[in-house]
């Protein structure tokens, strides 16, 4: 099982970015998630979504950024309007995967996010 993310970059404030996170393998994929990591910070959750299409963002994103998935071809996205400086992170996209009866934690290489002021 491999995640591969990609859609970050320089982008200036007030602009957007889609984020794209695809799922290789044969497999079943339950809940799928962004979180971000700034410089000296620590890992924090930035959005959700379940099978079924359930969501949950942070506060600090709640408004701009939508997270979406396409089960057919086990892909997630993060779709960010309105990007502020606050936003710069690595974003790193989540899968949590059942392969062979075992559910496991999966994580993408991170993809940087650069928001220009």
């Amino acid at each position: 099982v491999q995640l591969q993310a990609s859609g970050g970059g320089l982008v200036q404030a007030g602009g957007s970015l889609r984020l794209s996170c695809r799922v290789s393998g044969s497999i079943w994929i339950s809940d799928m998630g962004w979180y971000r990591q700034a410089p000296g910070k620590q890992r924090e959750m930035v959005a959700i979504i379940t099978n079924s299409g359930d969501t949950n963002y942070a506060d600090a994103v709640k408004g701009r950024f939508t997270i979406s998935r396409d089960n057919a071809v086990q892909t997630e996205y993060l779709q960010m309007n309105g990007l502020k400086s606050e936003d710069t992170a690595v974003y790193y996209c989540n899968a949590f995967v059942t392969a062979r009866g075992t559910t496991n934690a999966y994580w993408g290489q991170g993809t940087l996010v650069t928001v220009s002021s």
